[in-house]
């Protein structure tokens, strides 16, 4: 993987759903040499081995063992999310009204509504597919790759008061629009046959699909300087670019090493494949034991270990500074954030803090101290959860931006490889 920009930029356009940016990210891990494990079965692992597992469709664990591994050395996590806002297309979704097909939607997360209005949409996830085993259904990811749906807005005329802003109701005024409608037209099913029709399967033979709209258009760099990109995604594959560039480099000698990517952050982690599950403390035990630990040792090895939550940042806003706190604020292009929150939104705590700090001033890495305005709750991160699940040591960081949950995004050009090197020396520190 390439500490540039450019390497980021095509992650995001290749991730248009979770499941998208999980094969990717296995893509990227089957060209630096790692071995691919099955979540259930037994695995045989050797020291000095780079390893990864797939759990559930859209959680991955890449893991580095240490050529002089000793059963107990703490484990050294980086972890970031791969999910983000968006809407879910639901099953039987579709509706005529004004001459138009539309489809029914639901949405996930915290996003900004307005943002999506009038732009370029595509649909992608997965889809279920009837197999010779009824329990073991096939699946499919999918993109339909151009853009198929758009949710116009209401033209000012018709709505006078819309620049002193308006609420948005998910149920009428986020529904995409898919084509208009002459003549005689039956909408029942019309959803499934174009997504049968794109695959090349019968629509019978699809069970269910997991799909979602994208913003299709693309990242793009801008400023006179072009030192300022604007993408979908930013929230959160800035991070999930970084830790998978950290674990590919690394070469520590002692302990585990892993980078996690999680799902569901934007809906509270509380999944099987989220970070307020057992699944990574599971699968982080399964590699102790198969490398010959026994549960103490295990223990010793959380306790004892360290993770990095890695999720962007609020930066200040150039046209609402008044928002951003008036001392511990990040602003773009000047390095990474490092968040705290004593309420323990975000999991950083004095020590935590100091590992960081050493590490950036030993590698000259441009960081910034970032806390929410007082009066302000903020959002919170995935660090917090999977530390409570663990019993492990957690601080988190990630790359200041703007519009933070917006159909489009804003960072500094620059930042992202601030992240990428605080990911790299974190895992090459013994």
């Amino acid at each position: 993987m390439k500490n540039e920009i450019n390497g980021l930029i095509s992650l995001l356009e290749r991730s248009v759903s979770p499941y998208h940016t999980a094969a990717e990210a296995m893509r990227i891990l089957d060209e630096e040499g790692f071995k691919a494990l099955p979540q259930n079965g037994a695995w045989k692992l050797e020291k000095g081995g780079n390893y990864y597992v797939k759990c559930f469709g859209t959680m991955l664990i890449a893991f580095h063992v240490g050529s002089e591994y000793a059963p107990g050395e703490g484990f050294r996590l980086a972890a970031s999310h791969i999910d983000w806002p968006c809407y879910y297309i639901k099953p039987n979704p579709e509706q005529t009204a004004g001459g138009c097909l539309k489809l029914s939607v639901e949405p996930y997360g915290g996003m900004i509504h307005a943002t999506w209005l009038d732009r370029p949409l595509s649909c992608a996830g997965m889809v279920t597919v009837k197999s010779e085993n009824v329990l073991e259904p096939e699946r499919r990811l999918v993109d339909f790759g151009k853009p198929i749906l758009t949710i116009p807005n209401l033209a000012i005329h018709l709505n006078r008061e819309v620049n002193k802003g308006v609420a948005m109701n998910a149920n009428k005024d986020m529904l995409p629009i898919a084509k208009t409608i002459e003549g005689e037209f039956n909408k029942d099913g019309f959803f499934l046959k174009m997504l049968a029709e794109h695959m090349g399967v019968a629509p019978e033979d699809i069970l269910s699909y997991d799909m979602l709209l994208y913003n299709y258009e693309k990242p793009l760099l801008c400023g006179f300087d072009e030192d300022i990109l604007t993408s979908p995604r930013l929230d959160n594959i800035t991070s999930t670019y970084a830790v998978l560039y950290g674990i590919a480099k690394c070469e520590r000698k002692h302990g585990v090493s892993a980078a996690i990517l999680f799902d569901n952050e934007e809906v509270g982690s509380g999944t099987k494949q989220g970070a307020d599950s057992a699944t990574l403390g599971m699968m982080l035990e399964k590699i102790a034991l198969a490398l010959g630990s026994v549960r103490s040792e295990y223990i010793d090895a959380l306790t004892g270990g360290f993770m990095l939550s890695c999720d962007v940042a609020h930066a200040k806003h150039p046209n609402h500074a008044e928002m951003a706190d008036g001392a511990c604020f990040s602003e773009m292009n000047k390095g990474l954030s490092l968040k705290m929150n004593y309420e323990q939104r975000y999991a950083t705590e004095a020590g935590g803090i100091g590992i960081i700090e050493s590490i950036c001033k030993k590698y000259e890495i441009p960081m910034q101290r970032y806390m929410n305005r007082p009066d302000l709750r903020g959002g919170g991160t995935l660090g917090s959860y999977a530390a409570s699940q663990l019993g492990m040591s957690t601080a988190d960081v990630g790359v200041p931006m703007l519009a933070m949950h917006s159909c489009r995004e804003t960072m500094g050009a620059k930042d992202q490889d601030a992240l990428n090197r605080l990911c790299e020396k974190y895992f090459a520190e013994e």
